[in-house]
């Protein structure tokens, strides 16, 4: 098979490591078909293509609902959208790209493609690398770690990795595994037969790491404390084609009440901008209907709601019942959806082109109060904060409960919703928290300190999900240090390749 039809196909199906799939071992496997024809390729210029090529099928096939949210709710025309993705993909499969070119030229001066070369790329430069470039994904331009290989793996044996060294680290430890293989592939029965007593030691040495992250999920990083809540978690299924409609808000009020007063909960969570209008304009009578039967309850309720406040407007989640009036307004904000970069050039986009709805908010402010309700910290998180792992710690240890509303109607029927929910998992893996997870057309779920998924309602309908939650107290080492740990692993990772060069040390007999 020509080359570049492999790695494009490898990227494909990488993305069947990640939900709703969840065959995590693909990851491994895309990645170490990618790595070996790196390490074959003749050229810098080859190795950036391949990289590009693998990116490209990665990001085409995962990110794919962002055309529904451009043409379908956005408003943007056809071409134009499907030209925006392609771009898009195409600009975020230049970072494996980079990891290609750069590989490249550290093998150059190893001086090789087979023997202690090939193990020092494969097993620490290559895999460092990569997720050093996942990383900073997630920083240019705010941010977008989406499709990090570690996300897939939630519910893996390399989750054990996840509350010490983050979803980067977990990235670490699949990249890794990779290279390992991909040594194995090199080296196999009747072929280099002068390495393949190594090739062995690289299988066991993969094996270890996979046990090693399997005993690291036993550990409890956290304690329970308290006593367990009741919560309720609402599910309005309000389309996106009429959410912002004034004609359907009066209908979209009665389906958030009935649903709230027919919940017995002491905390009731509604979705991001569940009611979309400016919090002063809810009526007083709604709220006094909620907050009456938040107090019967003992409880309190939270709901998504917008925010005017000295002439600014914030995406915000606000709170009525038993406990004082509390709200958290989101920080990190989605790029041309809720606030317009480089305004002057590129606000005819969001104004003329996607016409999307509250597009210039403000942001609320980095350390926020963590908001005391039902007898519970909670650190609430809207939309893709939650992608942020080291923002989520700065509210720990003091909460002692994660919740996350969002709005993901945004991409329709596509599996984002599912992705979006892993990634809420990998937050309760790092923290040893449970997550909440309330949404207006799913995924809706209450995710377990560990990560596991332990209620779902389906999605595209109406729908409450009661469970009971229990605050969980104390630090994880990810919570203590943020990526500290997993960017010092990858600078140990490059010096120790940088030292065996230097050393010239052959490989273990």
């Amino acid at each position: 098979m020509n080359k570049f039809i492999l790695v494009f196909c490898a990227g494909l199906v990488s993305v069947l490591g990640f939900a709703p799939f969840s065959y995590y071992p693909l990851t491994v496997f895309a990645l170490a078909i990618l790595f070996v024809q790196w390490q074959h390729a003749r050229s810098k210029w080859l190795a950036a293509k391949l990289g590009f090529i693998f990116g490209f099928g990665l990001f085409t096939a995962s990110l794919a609902w962002l055309y529904i949210a451009m043409h379908d709710y956005g408003g943007m025309p056809m071409v134009l959208a499907l030209a925006s993705l392609l771009l898009f993909t195409g600009f975020y499969a230049l970072f494996p790209a980079v990891a290609g070119y750069v590989q490249a030229r550290i093998r150059t001066r190893l001086g090789g493609r087979e023997g202690v070369a090939s193990y020092i790329m494969l097993s620490l430069i290559i895999p460092a690398l990569w997720v050093t470039l996942e990383w900073f994904r997630g920083l240019l331009f705010t941010g977008l770690p989406w499709m990090v290989m570690g996300y897939a793996h939630v519910t893996s044996p390399l989750a054990g990795y996840a509350p010490l060294i983050g979803v980067y680290g977990v990235s670490i430890v699949v990249a890794v595994s990779a290279g390992l293989l991909a040594f194995c592939w090199q080296v196999r029965p009747g072929h280099k037969q002068r390495y393949s007593k190594q090739g062995w030691i690289s299988f066991a040495i993969l094996i270890v790491l996979w046990s090693i992250g399997a005993g690291l999920s036993n550990i409890e990083w956290t304690k329970p404390e308290g006593d367990q809540v009741k919560v309720s978690l609402l599910q309005g299924n309000i389309s996106q084609s009429i959410k912002f409609d004034e004609d359907s808000l009066v209908n979209t009020m009665e389906t958030y009440r009935r649903l709230a007063q027919g919940s017995d909960a002491r905390l009731i969570i509604l979705p991001e901008t569940a009611f979309p209008l400016l919090r002063e304009n809810l009526p007083e009578s709604y709220r006094e209907i909620l907050r009456y039967h938040a107090r019967q309850n003992a409880g309190d309720v939270l709901i998504g709601m917008f925010e005017r406040d000295r002439g600014l407007y914030y995406n915000s989640v606000v709170t009525l019942g038993s406990a004082e009036s509390q709200s958290y307004r989101k920080n990190h904000l989605v790029p041309f959806g809720e606030f317009i970069p480089m305004r002057p050039i590129l606000g005819w986009l969001i104004n003329d082109l996607l016409k999307i709805p509250m597009s210039d908010q403000s942001r609320g402010g980095e350390r926020q109060q963590v908001i005391q309700v039902a007898g519970q910290h909670v650190a609430v998180n809207i939309c893709f904060e939650d992608v942020f792992g080291e923002e989520i710690i700065r509210y720990l240890p003091e909460a002692t409960v994660l919740v996350n509303v969002t709005n993901d109607a945004w991409y329709g029927r596509t599996y984002a919703a599912m992705q979006h929910n892993q990634i809420s998992q990998m937050r309760a893996l790092e923290t040893g928290r449970m997550m909440l997870r309330a949404t207006n057309t799913g995924v809706t779920s209450i995710i377990g300190p560990h990560g596991d998924i332990l209620q779902m309602l389906p999605q595209h309908q109406e729908g409450e999900l009661t469970g009971m939650v229990q605050g969980y107290t104390g630090s994880t080492p990810y919570v203590r240090s943020g990526n500290a740990g997993m960017l010092a692993l990858i600078a140990v990772m490059l010096t120790f390749g940088w030292w065996l060069r230097h050393k010239k040390r052959p490989l273990p007999q």
